[in-house]
């Protein structure tokens, strides 16, 4: 389905979908969104994308392969976990830096954790649905 109407808008509605998705992630870290849902609208940009302009062209804006992604994703969720074990706290305990001014948000290890979250949904989800477009297009 490469109508002219969807190849002229996707890329446009695709780069609104990415920066609300980043969007959902840092509202989540205190509101309800978060990395999971950012993920899946993030994942859904690029499949978008890809419909209208062709699984290669979207994993060109990709710039990195959708699993490479995802690992990186789960060492950053681990590596979050294990940053509180450090600390003397239990596994997966929230820390927080002291207040960065000028920021807007506090930076903490929770961050990272729904950081690692949304690039893991961003690559596994990404990584299907590029993979059932591809089996479409044969």
């Amino acid at each position: 389905m490469r109508t002219l109407i969807l190849r002229t808008i996707a890329p446009y509605l695709s780069a609104l979908m990415m920066i609300f998705s980043v969007f959902v992630l840092l509202r989540g870290h205190n509101d309800p969104g978060g990395g999971f849902i950012g993920g899946l609208l993030a994942a859904s940009a690029f499949a978008i994308y890809g419909i209208a302009s062709g699984v290669a062209s979207a994993r060109r804006a990709m710039r990195f392969h959708p699993m490479a992604i995802a690992g990186s994703g789960l060492a950053m969720s681990v590596l979050a976990g294990l940053a509180s074990i450090l600390f003397g706290v239990p596994f997966m305990t929230g820390l927080w830096a002291p207040p960065i001014p000028g920021i807007g948000f506090e930076v903490s290890s929770v961050l990272f954790f729904d950081l690692g979250v949304y690039l893991v949904v961003l690559g596994a989800v990404t990584s299907i649905a590029l993979a059932l477009e591809e089996r479409d297009e044969e």
